[in-house]
């Protein structure tokens, strides 16, 4: 099962690699183009679902999970997913402006944040 637990983290890593590193690519190259969005829109819906059965993982074999971090980390994927989801549309139609793909952004590096500043205020509050 750890092998199984450990493919996962590596999933979800990757999928923040996407989100972060698609949308540095995009600032440089131009978001006004819409080329490379889906590999944002990738990375976020990799996080989601990988981090949803990291979390089921750990709670069928019954260890302990800070339930309020999961939710804080929840909460901002399905906010960086969306704004992707929204950026990638409007490409498609020829209106992205680049605010949203901003938004995702920022918001894979708030998650990145949460995920490891979070563990070590816990690890120091004890």
């Amino acid at each position: 099962m750890e092998v199984v637990q450990n493919a996962l983290v590596l999933a979800h890593l990757i999928g923040m690699a996407c989100i972060v590193g698609g949308w540095i690519s995009l600032r440089a190259r131009g978001v006004e183009s819409g080329r490379g969005l889906s590999v944002v829109v990738w990375g976020a819906r990799v996080q989601i679902l990988t981090g949803l059965v990291i979390v089921a993982l750990k709670e069928s074999q019954d260890q302990p999970l800070n339930h309020a971090k999961i939710g804080v980390k929840l909460a901002v994927a399905l906010a960086c997913g969306a704004c992707a989801e929204m950026a990638a549309a409007r490409a498609r139609r020829g209106s992205n402006d680049g605010r949203l793909i901003d938004y995702a952004g920022v918001l894979g590096i708030l998650n990145t944040a949460v995920a490891a500043l979070w563990e070590v205020e816990s690890v120091t509050a004890h």
